[in-house]
């Protein structure tokens, strides 16, 4: 019999496999190669410099923050995302932030405090325990936009139309917003006055996934009061006439004569009018529902008529600080929503500052992989050399913009990210550019 090999020690004559498993990732874990990256970057500073044209500040909150302070009035569904470890210095549990809104509010909230509007932005990855949806990435990059301190409709529509232009940026042509409202659920679930515990949230997850026979056993033994309308929301859902009130889309005939109600909630058979007529007419509903009927007739939606706008009352897939407006970003080449925000006035409570908010972020990686990819960068290429003069002449091209690439001894350019069509060459005693010829190259 052979003797049993002693642990850590490899048999004699088995193969080497430690070093293949050195190459392998987490699961939904990838690195990000040059031609991706750079889409990524460029896309990160457009975005950032769109923001800044509205007047938004630039903050960078850390990767790593104290559980306590991290998931604060954040909800639980937040808490399963996050990844927890033990501080070596303190003996406290970190959290890696799985998302960068509740740490902006710390941000406006304690440190800057400041009066009136505060608008703030940002970039940066975050990380996830499970993925978000299908071929989804458990490390995203969000860049996002947040305004603080005006409570009325005027800042939700704000940050809508900084998300349909970050979407322009990307160069996503087709694009279907859905809008949601985070009170109508609380507002119902108030309405039970038996007294018994429920689930909440497994609530949401049968809601969000529009699974009608895991609802219908989740109210098996709910009042009528509240099993009715909760059982109506998955079905109200469908596209509105944006910025026209009861178009044709939505049962309705076009413009109303002077006088006639056209709002999305008079009749026909848009989601928002459904729903007004199958929910309870408590207040907190009532509010809700107007407030969604006020954002879809905005004028708003006239400059971009690409955009579809839809209604889908059960799209509860934020995390849960959100109390007001929700909406989120679709396009046709993803199985989940490239873009995400809503309002959250109640996040900064936490920090000693409760104030109006609202906000969205965008996951760069997601939008820098749709299309074809970019093209190769144009490039010029330069020979290796000591000659004074050439290297004078590779700093003025850079300094211009240009890539310039010089060819080590040996070898030629390779990069897939760059295509050399120039070339430097001496030229009557002059280092000067011409078109690479691709017989000699």
């Amino acid at each position: 019999m052979r003797p049993r090999p002693r642990r850590g020690r490899r048999p004699p004559n088995e193969p080497e496999r430690l070093p293949m498993l050195r190459w392998l990732l987490p699961e939904n874990i990838a690195d990000v190669l040059p031609s991706e990256a750079r889409r990524i970057e460029e896309l990160r500073r457009r975005l950032l410099d769109l923001y800044r044209s509205y007047g938004y500040e630039l903050v960078m909150p850390p990767l790593v923050e104290y559980l306590d302070s991290l998931l604060t009035g954040s909800g639980a569904d937040l808490g399963l995302r996050t990844f927890k470890l033990i501080d070596q210095l303190s003996g406290r549990t970190l959290g890696v932030r799985a998302d960068i809104t509740p740490q902006v509010a710390r941000i406006d909230a304690h440190l800057l405090n400041r009066e009136g509007v505060t608008r703030l932005c940002y970039a940066g990855s975050v990380l996830h325990t499970r993925p978000q949806g299908l071929l989804a990435t458990r490390e995203p990059i969000h860049a996002g936009a947040e305004l603080y301190g005006h409570a009325g409709i005027e800042a939700d529509l704000e940050a809508i139309e900084l998300l349909v232009r970050s979407l322009e940026a990307a160069g996503v042509a087709k694009v279907r917003i859905d809008l949601c409202h985070a009170a109508i659920v609380p507002a119902l679930l108030a309405l039970d006055d038996s007294g018994v515990e429920r689930d909440v949230e497994a609530l949401y997850a049968l809601l969000r996934g529009k699974d009608v026979p895991g609802l219908d056993e989740w109210l098996r033994d709910a009042p009528a009061a509240l099993s009715a309308p909760l059982r109506a929301l998955p079905g109200l859902h469908g596209r509105v006439a944006a910025g026209r009130g009861n178009g044709p889309e939505n049962g309705a005939g076009g413009d109303s004569p002077p006088g006639v109600d056209d709002s999305p909630l008079a009749g026909g058979d848009s989601p928002l009018a459904r729903a007004h007529a199958v929910l309870p007419q408590v207040a907190p509903i009532v509010a809700a529902l107007e407030q969604l009927g006020q954002l879809c007739a905005s004028p708003l939606w006239q400059r971009w008529p690409s955009v579809e706008l839809s209604v889908d009352l059960a799209d509860l897939r934020g995390y849960q600080y959100h109390n007001g407006i929700t909406f989120a970003a679709y396009v046709e080449e993803l199985p989940y929503a490239v873009a995400r925000g809503g309002r959250y006035d109640n996040v900064g409570r936490a920090f000693g500052r409760a104030r109006p908010a609202t906000g969205f972020s965008v996951e760069l990686r997601a939008l820098a992989g749709l299309g074809d990819g970019a093209a190769p960068v144009p490039a010029i290429r330069a020979p290796w050399s000591d000659d004074a003069a050439l290297i004078e002449e590779v700093a003025r091209l850079r300094a211009a913009g240009e890539i310039v690439i010089r060819v080590l001894p040996g070898h030629e350019p390779q990069q897939q990210e760059f295509a050399c069509d120039r070339e430097l060459v001496l030229l009557d005693g002059n280092w000067s550019v011409r078109r690479l010829d691709r017989s000699r190259s």
